[in-house]
């Protein structure tokens, strides 16, 4: 089994680590909020927190679950000179594919593999071990790590070289925003005119605008104002934003994408730092 570094225990890295844990790996665990790391490793015998960075020196893989690329960039440029020749960053968090080749380059030349391997799915896929995951980089160093990618996921795909795999899950989230923000619109102006909210997402379920907002999520998190999928808007904000600048830099226009963008920042500024973003259906429809 191979010994893992996992850093970012947060609502989707916990479950993750703990099915890894589960699957026999031990662990050396890291979080940016002390109360999480002690959780962790009170409640899974054997897994050990990262008081320093000596702690990474025996890992074959670490595994990186964080919030943006700035993050990813900085943890791993501080430990990255403690891991043996060999290694491999499995970087897991939604990143800049463009800083993500980078890091890679960085990387290669003191012989340390990383491949980007972001998920989709949210906390119930990451809880059962189901996740989709989309995986980019070499394809030998994603064959050696691929049995620790199946503790975790159940649709893992080689969709091309390290960046590719972050790439892919921005431009996901893109569409997946757009779908989301379609849904609210059509939602608001059926019940306007009179036709029940439910009615509108069952009958959209049974016709050719069915998509996942209609299917797992306007029932579950938008009619009822529950609003707790466990994915935040600020975080799909920032995802659309890196799908929006992909198409920039390869001079591929995305309209839409920017109005995607402009949309739920605007409402994740609205909202506060803290919405989850299947609340962009109390944004979108405002006058």
């Amino acid at each position: 089994m191979s010994r893992i570094a996992f850093i970012g225990l947060g609502m989707m890295g916990q479950p993750m680590a703990h099915l890894l844990h589960a699957a026999g790996h031990p662990l050396v665990v890291k979080d940016a909020h002390p109360e999480a790391e002690a959780q962790f490793a009170a409640s899974h015998a054997g897994a050990v927190v990262a008081t320093d960075n000596a702690a990474y020196a025996g890992c074959d893989v670490v595994i990186t679950m964080l919030p943006n690329s700035d993050i990813v960039d900085a943890v791993v440029a501080d430990l990255a000179p403690h891991l043996r020749a060999g290694a491999c960053v499995v970087e897991m968090s939604s990143a800049d594919p463009i800083r993500t080749r980078a890091l890679a380059a960085s990387l290669r030349g003191t012989g340390i593999a990383l491949i980007d391997a972001p998920v989709s799915g949210g906390v119930k896929k990451a809880v059962n071990g189901t996740l989709a995951i989309m995986v980019g980089g070499d394809p030998e160093d994603f064959a050696r790590q691929r049995p620790v990618l199946e503790v975790m996921g159940k649709a893992i795909s080689y969709v091309g070289p390290v960046g590719a795999g972050h790439a892919l899950k921005a431009l996901n989230n893109y569409v997946s925003a757009a779908a989301l923000i379609a849904t609210a619109e059509a939602i608001h102006v059926g019940a306007a005119f009179g036709i029940d909210a439910a009615t509108i997402v069952d009958v959209i379920n049974a016709s050719t605008g069915k998509n996942n907002t209609t299917e797992n999520k306007a029932h579950q998190f938008m009619l009822n104002q529950a609003f707790n999928s466990g994915f935040s808007l600020a975080l799909q904000a920032k995802d659309v934003g890196i799908a929006a600048g992909l198409g920039r830099s390869l001079q591929v226009p995305m309209d839409l994408a920017q109005k995607v963008y402009a949309m739920t920042v605007d409402a994740s500024a609205a909202l506060g730092p803290r919405a989850d973003h299947t609340e962009l259906y109390r944004f979108v429809g405002k006058p």
